[in-house]
């Protein structure tokens, strides 16, 4: 293989929203200069805004790979990892050695104790792109690089009820409903009557044959979380999400001990080490990748431990503009654990329009991009407001 890697940008693209992710802000939810939030349910800053973080990778033949990663908040930070200290150690890399690359990199600051955060957000970015240009030279879709494709579609859960009262927010989940979709989360942070009211309105407007999860944005103890999961059980929970703090490790164990129901987590984590110690508690049964943390190659080695243990693995999803959902799909078509994807339909509905490739999700299912690689590709909307680099 003579093409090597040329260059590596980092960029960011801010898109306004009418309302901001997960519905309008609550009394006392005040931006602040810089666009930025607190939800008052999880403690959690969030911007008034969606943003991301695109990397673009060129070789010397002038192929072009994209990936993306979180630029929620900050993004100039990850933008600067990128930029200021990781494109040099991947400038002359062979692309078809993206799993390598990524190790290679993971170690360049491993006695320093990065093992998460941004540093691992922007080697995600990295992978995603050598994979999309992986599957560019070869002529293959990466689903076909990382394992073969086991589905051709992916079942879908609508995410997120973004309305200002329950009854609002059970109309809005039987209209998608009324579109094919079977499968539903809501987040407890904007549940103003409590979860166990929130889930019984939900399952009387949608019925019995309808599941619905619960995301609980870890910020309960662990005796908090038995106690509202056992409440919500009544009303048929088909998982809890993220019920205690993410470095509770024994907490999340207990809960899961505790409840009939499914405890699921995994969103936050960066690499398959974040996954052992709470596969060896039996802390979780639903295993949440997300690609935007992760990359690729992490997100595949999380999917075979999944595999290995018998569990389940329902990837998480925040989108961006849909280039590391790509990247996630094709990880779900191949890896067999898979049961389900989560659909962020509040950004991923407005925000398509900043990505080219066939893409979609309808009728309660996810099809894969075709093409070479991803098979998505910024749109030339998305490339006129790419913002400058770090």
């Amino acid at each position: 293989m003579s093409d090597r890697v040329a260059r590596v940008e980092a960029f960011s693209i801010t898109i306004p929203r009418d309302v901001p992710y997960l519905g309008a802000l609550r009394e006392g939810e005040e931006p602040n200069a810089r666009g930025y939030f607190v939800r008052r349910g999880n403690r959690t800053v969030y911007p008034t805004v969606d943003r991301t973080v695109l990397v673009r990778i060129e070789t010397t033949s002038g192929a072009v790979g994209w990936g993306e990663t979180y630029g929620i908040v900050a993004p100039r930070a990850t933008m600067a990892l990128v930029t200021d200290l990781l494109a040099d150690f991947v400038v002359g890399r062979d692309p078809l050695d993206a799993a390598v690359v990524h190790d290679d990199l993971y170690d360049l600051m491993r006695v320093r104790g990065y093992t998460g955060g941004y540093y691992l957000d922007a080697l995600a970015a990295i992978d995603i792109a050598l994979w999309d240009l992986a599957g560019k030279l070869t002529g293959l879709p990466l689903v076909k690089l990382i394992g073969g494709q086991r589905r051709d579609t992916i079942p879908a859960y609508i995410s997120g009820l973004p309305k200002p009262d329950r009854a609002e927010r059970a109309d809005l989940a039987a209209q998608w409903q009324d579109r094919g979709f079977s499968a539903f989360k809501f987040a407890s942070p904007v549940a103003d009557d409590g979860v166990a009211a929130e889930l019984a309105g939900l399952r009387e407007r949608l019925g019995p044959g309808a599941r619905i999860a619960c995301d609980m944005h870890w910020t309960h103890t662990a005796e908090q979380a038995i106690a509202l999961i056992r409440a919500m059980e009544p009303h048929g929970l088909w998982f809890a999400e993220a019920p205690v703090n993410p470095e509770d490790i024994d907490g999340l164990a207990h809960v899961a001990r505790s409840v009939s129901t499914t405890i699921a987590a995994g969103e936050e984590w960066r690499t398959v080490y974040d996954a052992v110690p709470r596969v060896a508690r039996r802390a979780c049964g639903i295993l949440q990748p997300e690609m935007g943390h992760k990359g690729v190659t992490e997100f595949m080695r999380i999917a075979g431990y999944a595999q290995a243990h018998h569990l389940e693995v329902i990837p998480h999803a925040t989108i961006g503009i849909g280039i590391f959902l790509a990247a996630s799909l094709h990880a779900a078509a191949a890896a067999a654990a898979v049961t389900a994807h989560e659909f962020q339909h509040s950004i991923f509905e407005p925000n398509r329009r900043f990505l080219v490739g066939d893409m979609a999700c309808e009728s309660g299912a996810y099809t894969l991009p075709t093409g070479h690689g991803l098979g998505v590709e910024p749109s030339e909307e998305a490339i006129r407001i790419l913002e400058s680099r770090a």
